[in-house]
């Protein structure tokens, strides 16, 4: 059985062909896995997609530290 993050990479994988849907399935992606995981999808994604998507990549993953609220 495949892990949440896992099957985020393969969903990604199979939308890149089309940057909006990417970015989409990204942000979507970056809402429902926990800090941790989001670090890894990060690592993952800019050595998968640096190169082709780059601005959507920055895009979304600055986003994080704003769309997550913090206890403290």
């Amino acid at each position: 059985m495949l892990s949440m993050l896992e099957y985020i990479k393969t969903i990604l994988q199979k939308v890149s062909f089309d940057k909006s849907l990417f970015e989409k399935e990204l942000a979507k992606a970056i809402k429902m896995l926990i800090p941790e995981e989001v670090k890894q999808l990060k690592r993952w994604c800019y050595a998968q997609f640096g190169k082709m998507y780059r601005g959507v990549l920055n895009r979304c993953f600055s986003r994080v530290g704003a769309d997550r609220i913090r206890f403290t």
